[in-house]
């Protein structure tokens, strides 16, 4: 058998696209003008970006799912996280997501800043969206598997657009986190599940007014 001579072309995939979009981003400063421009500057061929992404826009909703996509296969190497109750694995979701958020943070900031839209508007958020609300409604879902009485069964729709929209919220509280290690976010996190879960629980509000005096603390700081 001949050896091949020169160096072999790098495979294109979903993975390597995101990452290539994601340096241009944070190199240039901007997103690219067009998809002729961003292939030519990468050396690949524009067709190879339409074999996964129909535009940008597209892409960069698929950098938002693959973080999701990330988090959960990242929680699902844990041999302990079955066992543990939805309040957990809720917690757990949010802990890993921002992990990953933290560990790309130059380009979260850079994207969310684009258009300055209020969240909930962001095209690229919509993938996002679906996938966060489908994992709360599983967790409600198997939850009320366990209860008996239908009053005490919790609403999948409620408390999954509630999962979604605490999410947004945590998303602008770490924007702006400045503390070190983003610690006030953890905290910001730990706080608003429970107080989330006491109130589909039907606990005490004592969580609800701990998490409103975090808040007016970190507003005030």
């Amino acid at each position: 058998m001949t050896a091949k001579t020169g160096t072999t072309k790098k495979k294109l995939d979903e993975d390597r696209l995101i990452s290539l979009y994601m340096d241009y981003v944070l190199e240039e400063e901007k997103t690219p003008g067009t998809v002729y421009k961003f292939c030519k500057v990468n050396k690949i061929e524009e067709q190879e970006f339409y074999q996964f992404f129909g535009s940008f826009e597209g892409l960069e909703k698929g950098i938002w799912s693959r973080f999701y996509d990330h988090a959960l296969n990242v929680i699902g190497k844990s041999p302990e996280y079955e066992s543990f109750s939805n309040r957990e694995k809720m917690l757990t979701f949010f802990y890993t997501f921002f992990e990953i958020l933290t560990a790309n943070r130059s380009y979260v900031l850079f994207t969310l800043k684009k258009g300055e839209m209020p969240l909930k508007n962001l095209e690229q958020l919509k993938g996002l969206r679906k996938k966060v609300k489908s994992f709360a409604a599983n967790l409600v879902r198997e939850g009320n598997q366990e209860k008996s009485v239908n009053v005490i069964k919790q609403s999948e729709a409620v408390f999954s657009e509630g999962a979604w929209i605490q999410l947004l919220f945590l998303l602008r509280f770490w924007k702006d986190d400045n503390s070190p290690g983003f610690e006030s976010t953890d905290i910001a996190i730990e706080k608003s599940v429970n107080t989330i879960f006491d109130v589909f629980d039907s606990t005490p509000l004592d969580r609800i007014v701990d998490f409103g005096k975090f808040l007016w603390k970190e507003k005030m700081a």
